[in-house]
C-alpha cells in the first residue's frame, strides 16, 4: 500500500498539513504520527486493518517532513515538543474531529502524549512506543549511563555546526544508519527506504531536525507562541486517558524499560508491552501488534 497517493491538505495551525485519509468519514477516529527520520509509510500495514474495522484513518506528515509546509516564511522552525503537541490539536480542530485515539512512536509518540496529557478531552486512547515521552528539560545535562550516551551520539552531533552540515549534506546517510542501529533485526530494503527517505528532502526538514535536538537539550530557545505550552509540560504532567505502552526488545536507541519504571506518569489505566524482534519502528516492523492496540482501544472507548 502506497500512503503518498492520495494526499490531501488542510491549513492548521502555522502549517498547511499534508495526509493521508482513508475510512468512513464518520467512523471513530484515529490518527498515526510518524517519528524522526521516518514517514507516513510507517503505517502502511497498519491503515488497513483499521479502516477494515470501520475507523476514519487520518496519517500526517510532520512539520518538515514531506508535502508538509509553513504556511509563511517568518514562522520558526522549531522542532520542540510543544510546537508538535499543538500542530496535532491544530489538525484535530482543523478537521473538526472532537476526540480521536492518538497514536505514534518518536516525534510522533511525544506529539500523542502531549496531546494526550494536556487535551485529554480530545484523546479517545494513547499508543506510545518508550511510554511516557514527554521530554524532561530540567534533567536534560544529567549524564546517562555510558552505553545509552553512545546510543545519543546523533542528537549530540546536532548540537555542533558540524553536525549540522552533515545532514544537510547527505540526510539519506545519516537516516539510514539510524534505521540500522534503531531495528538491527529489521531487514528493510532499498525501495522500502527510498519511499520514506523523499519525505526528508522537505526545505525545512534539517532546521527542524536541529532546532529539535538543540532545543530539548535547553541550547536554544524555543518558539515563544509555544512558552505556555512548554510551561505546563515542564510540570511532567501525568497522562490519565486510556493507554497502551509499547517498548521494541531490540530497540537500538531506546532499551526496553519495565512498566513501572513509568506508572507514576500514567494516571488512567495501562497497559505495558515489550514485542520481541522489533526494534524503534515498531508499527512498520509489527504492524499487527501496533494496529490490535489501536483498535483495542477504539473499541474500549
Amino acid at each position: 500500500m502506497d500512503l503518498l497517493q492520495p494526499l490531501r491538505t488542510v491549513d492548521a495551525g502555522v502549517l498547511s498539513v499534508a495526509y493521508h485519509e482513508a475510512g468512513p468519514v464518520d467512523g471513530p477516529a484515529v490518527v498515526l504520527l510518524h517519528g524522526f527520520p521516518y514517514d507516513i509509510h510507517a503505517y502502511a500495514q497498519v491503515v488497513p486493518p483499521l479502516v477494515q474495522a470501520g475507523c476514519r484513518v487520518v496519517v500526517p506528515y510532520l512539520r518538515g517532513y514531506g508535502a508538509t509546509r509553513f504556511l509563511h516564511a517568518d514562522t520558526p522552525r522549531s522542532g520542540e515538543q510543544a510546537a508538535l503537541g499543538a500542530d496535532l490539536l491544530a489538525l484535530l480542530d482543523a478537521l473538526a474531529v472532537p476526540r480521536a485515539v492518538l497514536a505514534g512512536y518518536d516525534w510522533g509518540g511525544r506529539a500523542c502524549c502531549v496531546v494526550a496529557a494536556l487535551w485529554p478531552q480530545r484523546c479517545a486512547g494513547l499508543v506510545s512506543l518508550n511510554s511516557y515521552n514527554i521530554f524532561d528539560h530540567a534533567r536534560a545535562l544529567e549524564p546517562d549511563t555510558p552505553e545509552n550516551e553512545r546510543r545519543l551520539w546523533y542528537q549530540y552531533y546536532f548540537h555542533s555546526e558540524r553536525g549540522r552540515e552533515g545532514l544537510r549534506r547527505d540526510r539519506r546517510g545519516i537516516a539510514r544508519l539510524l534505521w540500522q542501529t534503531w531495528s538491527p533485526t529489521w531487514a528493510f530494503d532499498d525501495a522500502t527506504f527510498e519511499r520514506s527517505a523523499a519525505a526528508f528532502d522537505h526545505p525545512d526538514f534539517v532546521d527542524v531536525v536541529i532546532h529539535s535536538y538543540r532545543h530539548r537539550y535547553n541550547l536554544v530557545a524555543g518558539d515563544p507562541a509555544y512558552a505556555e505550552i512548554e510551561r505546563r509540560l515542564a510540570a511532567l504532567p501525568p497522562i490519565g486517558v486510556p493507554a497502551i505502552t509499547f517498548d521494541g526488545a531490540d530497540d537500538g536507541v531506546r532499551p526496553p524499560a519495565p512498566a513501572a519504571a513509568q506508572a507514576l506518569r500514567f494516571s488512567g489505566r495501562r497497559e505495558h508491552r515489550v514485542v520481541p524482534g522489533v526494534g524503534h519502528n515498531l508499527p512498520q516492523e509489527a504492524p499487527g501488534a501496533f494496529a490490535q492496540a489501536v483498535l483495542e482501544l477504539v473499541r474500549s472507548g
